[in-house]
Order: structure tokens, then sequence, then C-alpha cells
């Protein structure tokens, strides 16, 4: 997602706002097993950053009720959003809406709602087996999040989001999420590059994050064709303790060329 995207239905909010806090949970043994690459976390990370809210989060379980369960009740009682992402497909081994139920201690049953939603796309009644069914199987009390490439649902429940692992099914599932959500001001950030070595900068960069502590200031190492060398990032929401805190860096790294 570019940067400068803008998201729909999301609307500016008064910079005094605290930001709001998000974490994702990745359920799926192809994922632990290397079998599918996990893109969706990097997708709700951007999407997240651009309109304000701190993802400060992102766990990966096995398709294990147990683990569900755990991991979501703790999530949800640590931030403000949690997002999920896989296990409410047609299959034995997609648990995610029962496990989520499960967590919130609420029953689970077949939503007319969903049923309506797949008939969309399944017209013929016989067409919705068993498997597909098991798609319209919706916590009690939760509210459905459309879906607009295969029609089967994801929903939320409390400051749960239960989205599908299906990268293109999930991306446009965020957008009918995104209006839902509290945004804040979004982070603001600085790159500069250092033409030096990590450790050459590292103890005069402590004191330039000592000297800034309302604003992020992180080392990244990489190699170039002329060697080793450091990205310096800032972030921060104020525009003006950046600016400062970026031209100290400036100042730093120029003393040491």
């Amino acid at each position: 997602m570019s940067p400068s995207l803008a998201l729909p239905g999301v609307s500016a909010v008064p910079e005094s706002s605290p930001p709001s806090t998000a974490a994702v949970l990745v359920i799926g043994d192809e994922v632990l097993s290397g079998r599918t690459k996990d893109t969706n976390s990097g997708y709700i990370a951007d999407y997240l950053t651009e309109i304000g809210i701190d993802l400060k989060e992102i766990r990966v379980v096995a398709d294990d009720g147990d683990a569900i369960v755990n991991a979501v009740n703790a999530l949800r009682a640590s931030w403000t959003y949690v997002f999920t992402t896989g296990g409410i497909g047609p299959t034995h081994d997609d648990i995610t809406a029962d496990s989520i139920a499960k967590a919130f201690g609420v029953g689970i049953d077949v939503d007319p709602r969903a049923v309506a939603m797949l008939r969309e796309r399944f017209p013929n009644p016989a067409d919705l087996n068993e498997g597909r069914m098991r798609m319209t199987r919706i916590p009690f009390g939760a509210d459905l999040i459309a879906n607009v490439v295969s029609k089967a649902p994801g929903f939320r429940l409390g400051n749960v989001f239960v989205m599908a692992g299906v990268p293109s099914i999930m991306r446009a599932m965020m957008d009918v999420v995104g209006p839902q959500l509290a945004p804040g001001v979004r982070m603001l950030s600085e790159s500069v590059r250092a033409d030096a070595k990590e450790g050459d900068i590292a103890t005069p960069l402590a004191a330039v994050q000592k000297a800034h502590p309302g604003v992020a200031i992180g080392s990244y190492p990489f190699m170039d064709d002329q060697g080793f060398n450091t990205n310096v990032v800032l972030r921060s929401r104020d525009a003006e303790a950046l600016a400062a805190a970026k031209a100290a860096v400036d100042e730093m790294l120029a003393g040491l060329r």
C-alpha cells in the first residue's frame, strides 16, 4: 500500500487523541511450516500506520484450538484491536470461528446473514455443501465483515476482527473494517543514510536519543557496493520534535565524517 493512499471512510482526528493500538494474530499450520509465506501482517501494518494506529504485536499460532483461544484472550486484553487472518475456510482444520466463540464464551451456529451472502455466489442450493456451510457458522453476537471477492464473510466480535487468510480477500475485508477503526495522528518518519558502520555511530547516536526522548530513533545496517553502511530512522508524531532530532543526527554524522 502506498504511503499516500487515501483510505476509504477514515477521517482525521485531533492531535490530542491518544493512538489506538493493535495486534495481528496469524493462524495456520501452513505458515509455521513455511509452506505459505505471511504477507498479511505487513499489509495490515502499513494500513494501520497510514491511519495512525500503532501495531504493537504479531503472533503466529497453529491450527490448534487452545492456542488460538489463549492468544486471542491475551491480545484482546492488551490492545485496542486484534486482527486475525486464516482459519475461516471450509475444511476440517479451519477452526478459527469456533475458537473465537470459545474465547468469548459464546455459542456458534449457522448464521442466516452469512448464508444469504454465500447464496449470492452459489444460487443453486445444492452447491452449498457441508464444507461451504462451515463458512456460515458465526459466533453469537458477532457483526459480519463483507467479502466482495468470494462472499464468505469474516466477522467482528468485541475488539477482534476475524478475516480470511487469502491475501486478496483479507485486503478487501480491511477496506470494510477500516471505517470501523478509531484513527490517530499519523506517525511521521525520516531516514538518514549514515555513510558509517553501525558500531561507529552507536555511542553518539545514543546521546542523540537521550537528548530527544520524544522521537524513536533506530539504526539499521545494510550492505551495498561500498560495503557496510547504516540507515538511521527517526519516528515521531510531533513534526517539530522530529525535525530537531534529525538535525541533531545530521550534525552528529557530519562531525564523524
